[in-house]
């Protein structure tokens, strides 16, 4: 059903990318926990806080896709993650993840040493080269519209259960879900922006599937 990746430079790069979204989350829960520890807080909570972030979330199924992808693996456990549909799904949110941190987020803190380096691999480097990932590597002329509305289910259980969870604890993982400060009502408008952005990146996405599908159709004819 899927082919190995065309050349070897281009599995090396598959490769290497694995590699750096698997390190760039290691070494960020690293981070949190030690921190935690310096708070003698509770090491489960920084796990929770860990996979809170939909950054972190979002990283973990790129790096879960270019696994699959660098293994070869067409068929069996890996194949749900290189179906179009999936890999494309995971390209749109990986895409919002490195906007919304560009436009809503970058001014907010200034990381410094190793964490402005994991930072800069989760937010500003892992969604380009995972763009780069899907234009290559990731068969086209299969997307379809209906698949944005199943895309689209990430986002919003994210906020749902950010909201939840928010209102249980009184944390909220990012400034503008933050529910405490902004209120009900500036939180949805927020969400709603948030999710036409990301239904727009999806139709671009589905478009450009389009695009490539039909030139390589034509181009075996």
């Amino acid at each position: 059903m899927h082919s190995p990746l065309p050349t070897r430079p281009l599995h090396l790069f598959v490769t290497c990318a694995a590699w750096a979204a698997w390190l760039a989350l290691a070494v960020q829960l690293l981070l949190i926990l030690q921190a935690r520890l310096a708070d003698q807080a509770s090491l489960v909570g920084g796990v929770l806080h860990f996979f809170g972030y939909f950054t972190i979330l979002t990283n973990t199924l790129v790096a879960a896709v270019l696994t699959a992808a660098a293994r070869h693996k067409g068929a069996g456990a890996h194949s749900f993650w290189l179906r179009p549909w999936v890999s494309s799904g995971v390209t749109a949110s990986i895409i919002l993840v490195g906007m919304a941190y560009s436009l809503l987020l970058r001014d907010t803190w200034n990381p410094q040493g190793v964490q402005w380096v994991v930072n800069e691999l989760l937010h500003d480097i892992m969604p380009p080269v995972f763009v780069v990932f899907w234009w290559w590597c990731v068969p086209k002329g299969t997307l379809q519209v209906r698949h944005v509305v199943a895309w689209s289910v990430y986002p919003v259980a994210y906020f749902g259960y950010c909201l939840l969870r928010g209102n249980a604890i009184g944390v909220y993982p990012y400034p503008f879900i933050d529910v405490g400060t902004l209120g009900y009502g500036r939180v949805l408008v927020n969400a709603l922006v948030i999710l036409l952005g990301f239904v727009i990146i999806s139709l671009v996405l589905v478009g450009l599937d389009r695009w490539q599908g039909k030139r390589q159709r034509q181009a075996t004819d």
